[in-house]
């Protein structure tokens, strides 16, 4: 069991210049609840299965497990909707940022996170954050499934 504190930020594009090379992440919802949802991701030739719980946005349990390519697979065929985005990661002040351009509904939603140590860890930021979004809960991935930025 992990406690997952992570801050997410809209960006500012016309001030980041993303890395050549990214992860593409196809994922689903097997079930979700207000309180509880379990995901299933592939990324880099991997498949994860992953549990989070609790309805705090900026910290709540994550239990994540690799599973056999060929169970994620057909798990995700199980899944409704599908979020498809392209992650980038970009280093900055010795702190590890994930950069997510989202495709199909969310088009057009680009979001930075970053995982801290305790809600109150100090940080740099870089220019190119733009808005907080953090506590707005139409911007975690369950929700943006549900209803997508296009609908908005």
């Amino acid at each position: 069991m992990a406690t997952e504190i992570e801050r997410k930020y809209l960006i500012k594009e016309d001030l980041l210049n993303l890395p050549a090379e990214g992860n593409r992440i196809v994922q689903g919802y097997l079930w979700s609840e207000k309180e509880k949802s379990m995901r299933i991701r592939i990324t880099k030739g991997k498949g994860f299965l992953t549990i989070k719980t609790g309805t705090n946005p900026l910290s709540r349990l994550e239990y994540e497990y690799e599973i056999p390519m060929t169970d994620a697979e057909e798990l995700l065929s199980q899944c409704d909707k599908k979020i498809e985005k392209t992650r980038f990661i970009i280093e900055f002040a010795g702190m590890n940022w994930e950069v997510d351009v989202f495709e199909g509904e969310n088009k057009g939603l680009v979001m930075a996170e970053i995982e801290l140590k305790s809600e109150d860890q100090e940080f740099e930021k870089p220019e190119w954050l733009g808005l907080e979004v953090t506590q707005d809960t139409r911007y975690l991935n369950v929700n943006l499934l549900k209803k997508p930025i296009s609908l908005w």
